[in-house]
This record gives structure tokens, sequence and C-alpha cells, in this order.
């Protein structure tokens, strides 16, 4: 079991990372629509429909891998304090009562959505002439099938906590910058800081 969700982990992994590269294409775009507007006088009609639509990409596909990383959000108020087994079972029973029959529904209720709109070769009406949208309906079921997928991986990594007692661990990634951590990595203390600090804070004598 542990092969398996090792294996939707990193599955998920490879997805978000891969589509975490739209930021880097939105980034362009905007900087280009900038310049365009306002150096050259050229604004693109389309615009600002394709932002949107590298930023919904971006988070729809993003959502199983932060499931994977369990970056979501969690109203973590009592559950710290409850032992793991308690844990497992609170997350297995709303992954049966809600998570599931969502996702379901919407990766349901998507490919119906989907395939309409990519029937009708829908595009935008924010303008006339305004630019193709199907494709970018064509990923909320996608990313709802990806995400229903790490949610499997969610289950099982709950029933491996129950039968042993501990969470399984999960793969390390990117992560914010622990000061503390860094610290230690490079044998810096508090007091080194301050003495470093008389050289860059104004007003201070030197000694």
């Amino acid at each position: 079991m542990i092969r398996i969700v090792r294996f939707i982990d990193r599955f998920s992994t490879f997805v978000g990372q891969a589509f975490a590269w739209l930021i880097v294409i939105l980034t362009v775009h905007v900087c280009w629509e900038v310049a365009a507007r306002y150096l050259l006088n050229q604004p693109s009609a389309w615009a600002f429909d394709l932002q949107m639509m590298y930023y919904g990409i971006l988070f729809m596909m993003a959502g199983a891998y932060t499931l994977a990383k369990n970056g979501h959000v969690r109203g973590d108020i009592l559950y710290g304090f409850l032992p793991p087994r308690v844990q497992a079972g609170l997350d297995l029973t709303l992954y049966i009562v809600f998570f599931f029959p969502g996702v379901i529904a919407l990766v349901w209720a998507g490919w119906y959505y989907a395939g309409y709109s990519i029937a009708i070769r829908e595009h935008s009406s924010l303008m006339a002439d305004g630019p193709p949208i199907y494709p970018f309906k064509a990923f909320i079921p996608i990313a709802g099938a990806v995400l229903l997928v790490q949610g499997v991986a969610e289950a099982m990594r709950c029933l491996l906590c129950l039968r042993r007692g501990a969470w399984p661990s999960r793969e390390e990634d990117v992560e914010e910058v622990d000061v503390d951590k860094l610290k230690e990595m490079v044998h810096v203390k508090d007091e080194d800081i301050a003495r470093l600090d008389r050289y860059v804070t104004p007003g201070e004598p030197r000694q």
C-alpha cells in the first residue's frame, strides 16, 4: 500500500511542478502587456482573459500537489493534540463523507460542462471576438480527476496510520525558509547577528 501512496504522491508532485511553470508564463505575459500598453500604446484585447485562464489552470492543477504535501489550510484547534490514530480516523471519515462525494461531483459536472463548451467552441463573452475558453474549461474534469486520485492516496495514508499508529512520512519538497533551522545549518547565533548589525545600522558607533 505504501508503494501506491508514494507513486501517487510523485505523480501529483510532477503534475504540480509542471504546471507551476505557468506562473513564469503569466509573469512574462503581464510584463509584456504593461510594456505594450504604456510604452507602445498597443494593448491586447485578449490580455485579461488569458491571464485569468493561466491563473485558473495553475490553481486547479496545483490542488492535488498541495494535498500531497499536506499544504491545504486546516482548522487545527484541537486536531494537533489528538493521537495519530484518532487524527487518521477523523481524516478518513471526512474524506469519505465530504471529499470524495464533492470531488466526484466536480469531475462528473466538469466533464459535461467542458464537453458542452468544446462542442460549441465557446469563446469569451466579455468582448466581441473574445478568446476561446473551451481549452481552459477542459482542465476542470482533468484537475478533479488528479485530485480524486490523490484523495485515494490520502485515504490509504489514513489506513496505514490506523494500522501502525504513526503517520507515514511524506516526500520532502520546497518549503518556506525556517529561520531557526537556517541559523542551525550555518552555525549562526543571535549574538553574532546583533554584532554584525552595528555595521549596517546607521547612527550607531562602531567598536
